[in-house]
């Protein structure tokens, strides 16, 4: 029977198929490093976390402002960020600077969820800092996946606001010693040989809207080693194709998976979201199937009543 624990600032999560944690103080948002298990083979998540949540940005450099205006610079190293124009929009990064989530849990029949938000406190450019960030997850009996949202919304009129996140979360490896291959529904399956050596994240694997044919499905997985052994796949799915502004795949030391969603207009009050399932599939098959399932969503609403995607 799912259930949520809190044991001081972790909320320990279990379901019968699946073991989770989400951190509310510290290193924070999406489920916690480590934490994310499947019961089934005993593989576990070998990053820094899942469904990581960073800024709000929008396309262009930061060259016209001044430093007051910029506030914080956007790092301008090609191997971290590649030649990909970008500029904050709201900070701080949430997972590394926010310190501490507000948070609320909810049990209902058969699942378990939890809602954590934040409200940025740097604004660029004579923007109003404030916007808030809101994330959900629910963590559902009888499957190996958890369902979760991603919700901005914004004090700001933006051209084209961007979120940024890790989808599903980054890779930690030592010469590919943790994986076997990774899988991008918009390119294909890739051997962890790939990843050998670094390279920048407009090099390979590099997905852009409108850069060439929207992919059926928006997936993005690993394949990780269990003792040695082929095991199952760790996937992060992104339900509305035409969310995904940009998305990396590159090496810097582990394999990256940056997301933005957005890239759309957005005016002061309204809100950008996406939703997501993240969790263990034997094969891409296994993946397509539930995919195919929610197809679409872009929101989920979920209280202790039921939960559903929208």
């Amino acid at each position: 029977m799912a259930e949520i624990r809190q044991e001081g600032t972790r909320l320990q999560i279990s379901t019968d198929c699946c073991e989770a944690a989400v951190q509310t103080e510290g290193y924070v948002s999406g489920v916690a490093r480590g934490s994310f298990v499947d019961r089934a083979t005993g593989a576990a998540e070998s990053g820094f976390g899942l469904l990581i949540a960073d800024f709000l940005m929008e396309p262009g450099w930061d060259d016209g402002w001044t430093d007051e205006e910029a506030s914080h610079r956007y790092l301008r190293d090609p191997a971290v960020h590649g030649h990909l124009p970008k500029r904050y929009v709201e900070l701080p990064q949430i997972c590394t600077q926010a310190g501490r989530l507000s948070y609320e849990t909810f049990h209902g029949d058969g699942f378990v969820g939890v809602r954590q938000w934040f409200h940025y406190t740097e604004a660029t450019a004579g923007r109003t800092a404030g916007s808030r960030w809101e994330q959900t997850l629910v963590f559902p009996d009888g499957v190996r996946y958890f369902l979760a949202c991603d919700r901005i919304t914004s004090l700001n009129d933006i051209d084209a606001l961007l979120f940024r996140q890790d989808v599903p979360g980054h890779l930690r490896h030592e010469g590919g010693d943790s994986f076997l291959q990774v899988y991008l529904s918009y390119h294909g399956y890739l051997p962890a040989e790939a990843f050998a050596e670094p390279f920048p994240p407009d090099a390979r694997f590099l997905y852009q809207r409108g850069a060439g044919p929207a992919p059926q499905r928006m997936i993005r997985a690993y394949q990780v080693r269990v003792d040695g052994r082929p095991g199952p796949w760790l996937a992060g799915m992104t339900l509305d194709p035409a969310a995904v502004y940009e998305a990396w795949c590159h090496e810097r030391g582990y394999v990256c998976f940056i997301q933005e969603i957005g890239g759309f207009p957005v005016r002061a009050g309204e809100t950008l979201s996406a939703a997501y399932v993240v969790g263990w599939f034997d094969d891409v098959a296994e993946m397509e199937g539930v995919y195919d399932r929610y197809r679409g969503a872009s929101r989920l609403e979920a209280s202790e009543a039921g939960w559903r995607l929208v």
